[in-house]
């Protein structure tokens, strides 16, 4: 291993942290799950931090990287509904969005050519608003528990972030792919 693999093996192991955190909140160890959420949080930085200023950038990098985040936050989101802390309609919302993103990205591929992943202002809100309200939750559970309109608002703020970043995707990468499609025929007509 050399100084340029560090990054991936920070998100490696964030992504051990999912199953972890899982089991932390299935059993109501509030306190533990928020503090190795906390550390996955950090890590993320840290691993992107490396990764941007020694310039230790790599495909798997940019591919591991979101996958860490989202098997993080899809599983604590999972745990969260199977224990009915929040809706079943929110996690549906969230699952279908990644699935669609992923089902649209493999087409794309096998369609049109290369994907190169690069995410939009709105799904960095949405993953931030996603981070923020498993915070808020867990914080609630654990040390104090926080308004029912805070968490009400954050619980909508997801969907509707969850929405419209599916909705900007579909379109961004629809676009995409017309273009491509009559670039493609234009070189052949040419």
């Amino acid at each position: 291993m050399n100084r340029r693999d560090i990054p991936n093996v920070i998100t490696l192991l964030r992504m051990s942290f999912a199953p972890l955190v899982v089991w932390l909140l299935i059993n109501e160890r509030y306190i533990q799950a928020l503090l190795l959420f906390g550390v996955a949080g950090a890590s993320d930085a840290l691993d992107g931090y490396l990764a941007k200023h020694y310039h230790w950038t790599s495909r798997l990098g940019s591919i591991l990287d979101p996958l860490a985040d989202k098997l993080l936050l899809v599983s604590s989101y999972g745990a969260l509904g199977w224990m009915g802390i929040i809706p079943v309609w929110l996690l549906v919302a969230v699952i279908v969005r990644d699935v669609l993103i992923l089902a649209g990205a493999i087409a794309y591929h096998h369609l049109i050519g290369h994907v190169e992943m690069a995410p939009t202002l709105i799904s960095k809100i949405n993953t931030l608003v996603q981070v923020m309200l498993v915070l808020v939750l867990v914080t609630s559970l654990s040390i104090e528990p926080l308004p029912k309109w805070l968490v009400d608002g954050m619980i909508y703020g997801v969907l509707a972030t969850t929405v419209l970043s599916g909705a900007d995707y579909v379109r961004t990468w629809s676009i995409r792919a017309l273009r491509a499609r009559a670039e493609r025929r234009i070189d052949k007509g040419a």
